[in-house]
């Protein structure tokens, strides 16, 4: 599959990566009426999937997952099998890659319409930030499809020199957010 997305990816640019590319399908005109009322287009990577899947007749799932972040969100609440959390987690690192370029283009329309400097700015370290989070979900989103053995964060370490008949307290609030 992942020659597979390749391969189309290189249609649009040679070593163009494939998370990168979407496409569009339509129909000449020539085609039936009932063809041409219609379109389709999405990631390339989704429809190298599919693609793949119809090629090679294996199972394609029943339900991909909501592009909207409010129904990602509602999935990170029934997303049990590790896959599926694995899944999310880059859905919402390409969510946010799109977020980026959403903010890329209001940040170029900024300097040309000529804004305030300090809004072309601004706007330019939200599209880093962006950037740099999808980055990091990309490099922490497999971990997610492996079940951890043990647990090797600080508190299970101090527990684990611990009586077992120490009770062990509510978990510490989380650090305060910076805005």
């Amino acid at each position: 599959m992942h020659d597979l997305a390749r391969a189309l990816a290189d249609q649009l640019h040679p070593g163009a990566a494939p998370r990168d590319v979407t496409v569009n399908f339509g129909a000449r005109r020539q085609a039936p009426i009932e063809y041409r009322s219609r379109g389709r287009g999405g990631p390339m990577t989704v429809y190298a999937q599919a693609l793949h899947a119809a090629l090679y007749g294996l199972p394609t799932p029943d339900e991909s997952l909501p592009t909207a972040l409010d129904a990602l969100l509602q999935a990170t609440h029934t997303a049990t099998a590790p896959e599926q959390k694995t899944a999310v987690l880059r859905q919402v690192a390409e969510q946010l890659r799109n977020a980026a370029e959403i903010i890329q283009r209001y940040q170029y329309r900024a300097q040309w319409d000529r804004f305030p400097t300090d809004v072309a700015e601004q706007l330019a370290t939200a599209h880093d930030q962006a950037q740099q989070i999808a980055l990091a979900l990309d490099r922490v989103a497999p971990a997610f499809s492996h079940q951890p053995t043990t647990d090797t964060t600080p508190r299970a370490r101090a527990a684990h020199g611990q009586s077992a008949t120490t009770l062990v307290t509510s978990p510490p609030s989380p650090a305060p957010r910076h805005r």
